[in-house]
């Protein structure tokens, strides 16, 4: 089973960026595609980013397509979320998940990381 745990959430002006850590603890980390998700007060949790294994494709929701970059470091069982160009509805909790799932459901989750963007 992968642990996920994530990091690197906080307040940022809008505009500005944020890079997000997601260290999956487990022997089988590079075996499954990765995911972020978000969640903010009152709305339903949203996907956001996929990686797929080493070297796969990258998936994005319309609402951060060209200004956030999922990437993965197999070698240190880490996924990262690069956030740019900040926008105070980016603000939510967002989790880092594994696809370990049968059927390819997200099966594994970390606990979430606070991202705050004011105005």
């Amino acid at each position: 089973q992968v642990q996920p745990a994530e990091s690197g959430g906080g307040l940022v002006q809008a505009g500005g960026s944020l890079r997000l850590s997601c260290v999956a603890s487990g022997r089988t980390f590079n075996s499954y595609a990765m995911g972020w998700f978000r969640q903010d007060s009152g709305k339903e949790r949203e996907f956001v980013a996929k990686i797929r294994r080493i070297g796969g494709s990258t998936y994005y929701a319309d609402a951060v397509k060209g200004r956030f970059t999922i990437s993965r470091d197999n070698a240190k069982n880490t996924v990262y979320l690069q956030m740019n160009s900040l926008r105070p509805e980016d603000t939510a909790v967002s989790s880092c998940a594994a696809q370990t799932g049968a059927g390819g459901t997200w099966g594994a989750w970390g606990q979430g990381t606070q991202v705050t963007v004011s105005s």
